[in-house]
């Protein structure tokens, strides 16, 4: 009865293992390892052919066509598949909000304007459910950001697959937002009768200028940021200022001014804080960079575009002008990325939108370079990520097809500083649950770690 009682126990918690939500972080990789008979995309533009990567300690430490594997080695053959370094999604809520609709699982944002102290990093959740879908799709590092409705605060870099967020932590405080007014006139409904307003009707009193408004936040900032150059240069101080020393990194460039806008003003606007301040400036969103591209290569502005599934900023721009994008900056030669801030996908989609980016003027390798070795020089982590190089942590994708095709990508394995993490997660939890509920099919075993 014991044996039966027992043997019933241990069934269940194997059951329990494979079928847990949220899986545990793996454990640090040591000795030596490698992937083997790999067509290698090493994110700066090189394939190579069946390949091998040799991997010692989380690191990648040889990458070629000539490297001997020992008898007896810890091998993973991927021949036959496409081998990447790990995606990186370069604007995200991740971890700050798991549900939009509850309240209660969002924390993006601070009350009030002038917020440069917000951290974001404190309040990211390692234990996300949505950090294990994002893994399967290859993500494995993202920059997660505050939202707000001016200065909101500073973004961190993390990796997808951690304890808590020290451990998660790449690169802290690497950045600051900036999200622009609009520095548009409010649309005029009084052409329809009934004085305007829209559905509810008039809105009596309204004389605001939302134009004149923005340009006097944005001078009332540029205000802060001559007092707190000020403060630097004094040296010792009798009080510490937090919102002035939350922004040092601008001034001795360890931090990027990240400025999210989409229209000609906002960006122009942008580069005055490269010209008065010299901050390394990145336009997040930039919809209509392509109209002033050789300015932002003029003043080395780095550009991230923000959605590229969505219809053109101004009524006269080709219906397909934000898939062109990429490819007009791409020209000029300026250094951007591709990410992904549908609400919807959560992300997801980033690979699909360099795919897309493909379509339209990109080659395949420079749209995958868009969302890795890009992504890493903007966000300041090219030296440990990005690309799958000597010396830099060990974050590879192996998928059996295109990763950029929606049609043909799987990823089959993933490697987070070495260490092959668990692609378990809700959305194949659920479909294994109901293939075999309706016997639609035999369930793929979820591997557990």
């Amino acid at each position: 009865m014991k044996k039966i009682f027992f043997s019933i126990l241990i069934g269940g918690f194997a059951l329990a293992v494979v079928s847990q939500e949220t899986v545990m972080p793996a454990p640090p990789q040591k000795g030596v390892m490698y992937i083997t008979n790999a067509n290698i995309h090493v994110g700066n533009g090189t394939v190579i052919n069946n390949g091998t990567i040799q991997i010692k300690d989380g690191k990648i430490e040889k990458v070629g066509t000539d490297i001997a594997v020992p008898a007896g080695a810890n091998v993973t053959d991927a021949k036959g598949k496409q081998v990447y370094p790990g995606i990186i999604l370069p604007i995200s809520n991740l971890g700050l909000v798991e549900i939009s609709s509850v309240r209660a699982s969002s924390d993006v944002r601070e009350i009030g304007d002038m917020n440069p102290n917000v951290r974001s990093i404190v309040a990211y959740n390692t234990d996300s459910k949505v950090i294990n879908t994002l893994r399967s799709q290859g993500i494995l590092m993202a920059n997660i950001v505050p939202q707000g409705s001016f200065l909101a605060g500073s973004s961190s870099v993390v990796q997808l697959d951690a304890w808590n967020y020290q451990d998660a932590a790449v690169k802290t405080d690497g950045g600051m937002h900036l999200y622009m007014p609009s520095l548009m006139p409010r649309p005029d409904f009084s052409r329809f009768g009934g004085g305007g307003g829209g559905r509810f009707g008039p809105q009596q009193g309204n004389n605001s200028d939302p134009i004149k408004e923005g340009l006097a936040k944005i001078e009332e900032l540029k205000s802060f940021f001559t007092q707190a150059k000020a403060y630097f240069a004094e040296g010792a101080h009798k009080e510490t200022n937090l919102k002035f020393e939350a922004v040092k990194g601008l001034f001795d460039k360890s931090q990027k001014f990240y400025v999210h806008g989409n229209t000609v003003r906002q960006m122009l606007i942008a580069l005055d804080f490269v010209k008065q301040f010299n901050f390394d400036v990145v336009i997040v969103g930039g919809s209509d960079s392509w109209q002033i591209a050789d300015l932002l290569k003029q003043h080395n502005v780095s550009v991230i575009l923000s959605q590229m599934h969505s219809l053109p900023t101004a009524e006269d721009d080709d219906v397909d002008q934000p898939y062109k994008s990429a490819a007009a900056l791409q020209k000029a030669g300026v250094v951007f990325s591709i990410s992904d801030d549908d609400a919807q996908t959560r992300g997801k989609n980033i690979l699909f939108n360099a795919g897309t980016a493909a379509t339209y003027g990109l080659s395949k390798e420079e749209a995958l370079q868009a969302i890795t070795l890009n992504a890493a020089k903007i966000m300041g982590v090219s030296d440990k990520a990005g690309s799958i190089e000597v010396g830099k942590d060990a974050n590879i994708v192996i998928s059996e097809g295109d990763l950029l095709d929606m049609k043909t990508s799987k990823v089959t394995d993933a490697f987070i500083q070495g260490r092959e993490v668990d692609l378990t997660d809700k959305h194949k939890l659920l479909n294994d649950k109901y293939n075999k509920k309706y016997n639609l099919k035999p369930t793929t075993p979820t591997k557990a770690f």
